[in-house]
Protein backbone atom coordinates (compact mmCIF):
# COMPACT_ATOMS: atom_id res chain seq x y z
CA UNK A 1 0.00 0.00 0.00
CA UNK A 2 1.46 3.42 -1.34
CA UNK A 3 1.13 6.55 1.55
CA UNK A 4 0.77 9.83 0.01
CA UNK A 5 2.88 12.57 2.11
CA UNK A 6 0.69 13.49 4.75
CA UNK A 7 0.97 10.01 5.28
CA UNK A 8 4.18 9.57 5.57
CA UNK A 9 4.57 12.52 7.95
CA UNK A 10 2.64 10.75 10.18
CA UNK A 11 4.51 7.33 9.47
CA UNK A 12 7.86 9.56 10.99
CA UNK A 13 5.74 11.01 13.88
CA UNK A 14 5.01 7.39 15.04
CA UNK A 15 8.26 5.86 14.35
CA UNK A 16 10.40 8.76 15.80
CA UNK A 17 7.39 8.62 19.57
CA UNK A 18 7.87 4.97 19.68
CA UNK A 19 11.24 5.03 20.09
CA UNK A 20 10.65 7.07 22.94
CA UNK A 21 9.39 4.41 25.29
CA UNK A 22 5.83 6.54 26.29
CA UNK A 23 3.69 4.37 23.83
CA UNK A 24 0.96 5.28 25.61
CA UNK A 25 1.58 9.64 23.86
CA UNK A 26 2.65 7.37 20.64
CA UNK A 27 -1.15 6.42 20.39
CA UNK A 28 -2.70 9.44 20.74
CA UNK A 29 -3.85 11.67 17.38
CA UNK A 30 -1.54 14.17 16.91
CA UNK A 31 -2.77 17.96 16.73
CA UNK A 32 -4.64 19.16 14.21
CA UNK A 33 -4.18 15.93 12.55
CA UNK A 34 -7.31 13.94 10.88
CA UNK A 35 -8.67 11.07 12.85
CA UNK A 36 -9.09 9.06 9.68
CA UNK A 37 -5.80 9.73 8.17
CA UNK A 38 -4.36 8.85 11.83
CA UNK A 39 -6.25 5.41 11.94
CA UNK A 40 -5.40 4.76 8.93
CA UNK A 41 -1.86 4.99 8.95
CA UNK A 42 -1.79 2.94 11.94
CA UNK A 43 -3.82 0.55 10.75
CA UNK A 44 -1.38 -0.39 7.89
CA UNK A 45 1.63 -0.46 10.34
CA UNK A 46 -0.50 -2.37 12.80
CA UNK A 47 -1.00 -4.83 9.73
CA UNK A 48 2.87 -4.89 8.97
CA UNK A 49 3.34 -6.06 12.50
CA UNK A 50 1.35 -8.70 12.58
CA UNK A 51 2.25 -9.86 9.40
CA UNK A 52 5.84 -10.10 10.15
CA UNK A 53 5.28 -11.24 13.80
CA UNK A 54 2.78 -14.39 12.51
CA UNK A 55 5.92 -14.56 9.49
CA UNK A 56 8.19 -16.08 11.94
CA UNK A 57 5.88 -18.76 13.22
CA UNK A 58 4.64 -20.16 9.77
CA UNK A 59 6.72 -23.00 10.02
CA UNK A 60 5.00 -23.85 13.77
CA UNK A 61 1.69 -23.13 12.99
CA UNK A 62 0.66 -25.41 10.25
CA UNK A 63 -2.72 -27.27 9.76
CA UNK A 64 -1.31 -30.71 12.13
CA UNK A 65 -0.55 -28.28 14.73
CA UNK A 66 -3.55 -25.71 14.91
CA UNK A 67 -5.95 -27.69 13.28
CA UNK A 68 -8.62 -25.12 14.26
CA UNK A 69 -7.96 -21.10 14.59
CA UNK A 70 -8.40 -21.25 18.88
CA UNK A 71 -6.64 -18.77 21.46
CA UNK A 72 -6.88 -21.68 24.26
CA UNK A 73 -9.71 -23.58 24.96
CA UNK A 74 -12.25 -21.27 25.35
CA UNK A 75 -11.92 -19.49 22.09
CA UNK A 76 -12.41 -21.04 18.78
CA UNK A 77 -13.16 -18.79 15.08
CA UNK A 78 -14.53 -19.62 12.99
CA UNK A 79 -14.05 -18.00 9.02
CA UNK A 80 -16.34 -16.11 6.96
CA UNK A 81 -15.58 -12.72 4.48
CA UNK A 82 -19.29 -11.95 3.74
CA UNK A 83 -18.45 -12.41 0.12
CA UNK A 84 -17.59 -15.97 -1.11
CA UNK A 85 -17.83 -17.52 2.78
CA UNK A 86 -21.00 -16.19 4.09
CA UNK A 87 -21.42 -19.32 6.50
CA UNK A 88 -18.66 -19.05 9.04
CA UNK A 89 -16.26 -22.33 8.59
CA UNK A 90 -13.96 -24.21 10.82
CA UNK A 91 -10.44 -24.22 9.38
CA UNK A 92 -7.16 -24.44 10.64
CA UNK A 93 -5.45 -21.28 12.13
CA UNK A 94 -2.56 -20.93 9.27
CA UNK A 95 -6.11 -21.19 6.61
CA UNK A 96 -7.91 -18.75 8.86
CA UNK A 97 -4.71 -15.91 8.95
CA UNK A 98 -4.44 -16.03 5.32
CA UNK A 99 -8.21 -15.89 4.81
CA UNK A 100 -7.96 -12.76 7.14
CA UNK A 101 -4.81 -11.59 5.99
CA UNK A 102 -5.45 -11.68 2.63
CA UNK A 103 -8.46 -9.51 3.21
CA UNK A 104 -6.99 -6.80 5.26
CA UNK A 105 -4.85 -6.34 2.53
CA UNK A 106 -7.65 -6.21 0.22
CA UNK A 107 -9.42 -3.52 2.29
CA UNK A 108 -6.00 -1.68 2.48
CA UNK A 109 -5.69 -1.77 -1.39
CA UNK A 110 -8.68 -0.22 -2.03
CA UNK A 111 -9.12 3.62 -2.55
CA UNK A 112 -12.50 3.79 -1.87
CA UNK A 113 -11.96 2.88 1.74
CA UNK A 114 -8.19 4.05 2.27
CA UNK A 115 -7.57 6.52 -0.34
CA UNK A 116 -4.69 7.35 -1.50
CA UNK A 117 -4.43 11.18 -2.90
CA UNK A 118 -4.45 13.84 -0.14
CA UNK A 119 -7.83 15.32 0.46
CA UNK A 120 -10.26 12.09 -0.89
CA UNK A 121 -12.68 11.94 1.86
CA UNK A 122 -12.46 8.63 3.87
CA UNK A 123 -16.16 6.49 3.19
CA UNK A 124 -18.62 7.28 6.23
CA UNK A 125 -17.95 3.52 7.05
CA UNK A 126 -14.29 3.75 7.41
CA UNK A 127 -13.80 3.60 11.26
CA UNK A 128 -16.48 0.46 11.26
CA UNK A 129 -13.85 -1.44 8.32
CA UNK A 130 -10.95 -0.38 11.21
CA UNK A 131 -12.64 -1.44 13.66
CA UNK A 132 -12.97 -4.84 11.72
CA UNK A 133 -9.66 -5.14 10.96
CA UNK A 134 -8.51 -4.45 14.39
CA UNK A 135 -10.69 -7.33 15.83
CA UNK A 136 -9.59 -9.48 13.44
CA UNK A 137 -5.84 -8.67 14.14
CA UNK A 138 -6.20 -9.41 17.74
CA UNK A 139 -7.26 -12.91 16.82
CA UNK A 140 -3.92 -13.01 15.44
CA UNK A 141 -2.01 -11.84 18.82
CA UNK A 142 -4.47 -14.05 20.74
CA UNK A 143 -3.46 -17.32 18.92
CA UNK A 144 0.34 -16.66 19.09
CA UNK A 145 -0.05 -15.81 22.82
CA UNK A 146 -2.12 -19.29 23.30
CA UNK A 147 -0.60 -21.12 20.93
CA UNK A 148 3.05 -20.32 20.43
CA UNK A 149 4.40 -17.87 23.03
CA UNK A 150 6.66 -20.78 23.64
CA UNK A 151 8.37 -20.77 20.24
CA UNK A 152 8.04 -17.46 20.52
CA UNK A 153 10.72 -16.93 23.72
CA UNK A 154 12.97 -19.48 22.05
CA UNK A 155 13.09 -17.58 18.65
CA UNK A 156 14.02 -14.37 22.00
CA UNK A 157 11.20 -12.48 19.61
CA UNK A 158 9.31 -11.98 23.24
CA UNK A 159 10.18 -8.54 24.24
CA UNK A 160 9.37 -7.46 20.31
CA UNK A 161 6.20 -9.31 20.63
CA UNK A 162 5.25 -7.80 24.23
CA UNK A 163 6.08 -4.28 22.59
CA UNK A 164 3.99 -4.50 19.84
CA UNK A 165 0.51 -5.85 21.69
CA UNK A 166 1.39 -3.04 23.87
CA UNK A 167 1.29 -0.55 21.20
CA UNK A 168 -1.57 -2.22 19.58
CA UNK A 169 -3.88 -2.65 22.62
CA UNK A 170 -3.34 0.87 23.89
CA UNK A 171 -4.19 2.21 20.42
CA UNK A 172 -7.33 0.04 20.53
CA UNK A 173 -8.59 1.51 23.23
CA UNK A 174 -7.94 5.36 22.80
CA UNK A 175 -9.78 4.68 19.95
CA UNK A 176 -12.42 2.11 21.30
CA UNK A 177 -11.71 -0.44 18.30
CA UNK A 178 -12.07 -3.25 20.06
CA UNK A 179 -15.09 -3.91 22.93
CA UNK A 180 -14.21 -5.33 25.55
CA UNK A 181 -15.42 -9.19 25.24
CA UNK A 182 -13.40 -9.54 22.08
CA UNK A 183 -10.29 -8.78 24.33
CA UNK A 184 -11.17 -11.39 26.55
CA UNK A 185 -8.54 -14.91 25.36
CA UNK A 186 -6.10 -12.18 26.50
CA UNK A 187 -7.56 -9.97 29.49
CA UNK A 188 -5.10 -10.74 32.30
CA UNK A 189 -2.19 -9.47 29.60
CA UNK A 190 -4.56 -6.27 28.73
CA UNK A 191 -4.90 -5.62 32.30
CA UNK A 192 -1.51 -5.54 32.72
CA UNK A 193 -0.43 -3.22 30.10
CA UNK A 194 -2.89 -1.23 31.45
CA UNK A 195 -1.42 -1.12 34.99
CA UNK A 196 2.42 -0.19 33.56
Amino acid sequence: MKMHLQGAQLKRHIDATLGSGNLRETVRLPPGEDINEWLAVNTVDFFNQVNILYGTLTEFCTSNNCPTMSAGSRYEYRCADGVTIKKPIEVSAPKYIEYLMNWIEAQLDDETIFPQKLGTPFPPDFQDVVKTIFKRLFRVYAHIYHSHFQKIVSLKEEVHLNTCFKHFVLFTLEFRLINKGELAPLSDLVDSILQL
